[in-house]
C-alpha cells in the first residue's frame, strides 16, 4: 500500500515538472545596426514587423501597407550600412518618417 502511495506520488510529481518555455526578450534599443545586418532573414524580419507596429502606433495608422514595411526595411539596412555603429533605434528614426 506505501509502496503504491509512493508511485503515485512519483508520478504525480513528475506530471508537474513540465519545464516551463524559454522567454526571450530583445532590447531593441541596445541593438547596433552592425548586429541588425549580421541577422538571418527570419531575425530580419521580426525586427522589421517590430518596426511596423513600432512606427503604426508612433503615427496613430490603423492600416498597414506591407509595401511600406520592406521599403522601410530597406532604407533602415541602407542606413545601417553606412553607419554600422549606430543603434538600430537611430536608424530607424533617421531613415523611416
Amino acid at each position: 500500500m506505501i509502496r503504491k502511495l509512493i508511485v503515485a506520488g512519483a508520478l504525480a510529481a513528475s506530471a508537474f515538472a513540465v519545464p516551463a518555455n524559454a522567454q526571450v526578450m530583445i532590447e531593441m534599443s541596445e541593438i547596433t545596426c552592425k548586429q541588425f545586418g549580421e541577422y538571418d532573414a527570419d531575425s530580419q524580419d521580426f525586427v522589421a514587423n517590430w518596426m511596423r507596429g513600432y512606427f503604426s502606433a508612433k503615427n496613430n495608422m490603423t492600416v498597414i501597407d506591407s509595401r511600406n514595411v520592406k521599403r522601410n526595411t530597406d532604407k533602415v539596412l541602407h542606413y545601417c550600412k553606412k553607419k554600422p555603429k549606430a543603434f538600430l533605434m537611430e536608424a530607424i528614426q533617421k531613415s523611416v518618417h
